[in-house]
């Protein structure tokens, strides 16, 4: 099996419902994202994914989420917009846009999701 991953940053804000503490305040974070993908077969230039277009495929997401506040956008009108909410979300939609690209030959294997440098949530299938 394959691998390659990439990672990309946004500045958004949110607030955690049904929560008890300072995180149930609407407050902000500089989040980066890890995602990798993973497959068994190459393409004729010998790579699982160009990074370029995995970066492609993730941009319409960091791009509807940056300089947001989370919690006005759907899924996260309902859905807390925790980070591992915001890990599966990113698993879900990557997976959506690589298959336009790749016809399910690569899938996403994990995502994980930096609120700080050292708080992380990853989510996987």
């Amino acid at each position: 099996m394959f691998e390659v991953t990439v990672e990309d940053s946004f500045a958004a804000g949110h607030y955690l419902r049904n929560y008890k503490g300072k995180c149930e305040n609407p407050h902000g974070h500089n989040y980066k994202v890890r995602v990798t993908l993973a497959g068994k077969e190459l393409d004729k230039a010998g790579l699982l994914l160009d990074f370029r277009e995995l970066k492609e495929a993730m941009k319409p997401i960091i791009d509807r989420l940056d300089h947001q506040m989370i919690n006005d956008l759907e899924p996260f009108k309902v859905l807390n917009p925790s980070a591992e909410n915001l890990a599966k979300y990113f698993f879900d939609e990557t997976n959506v846009n690589l298959d336009r690209v790749t016809q399910g030959r690569v899938r996403v294997k994990n995502v994980t999701v930096f609120e700080t440098d050292v708080t992380t949530a990853t989510y996987s299938e």
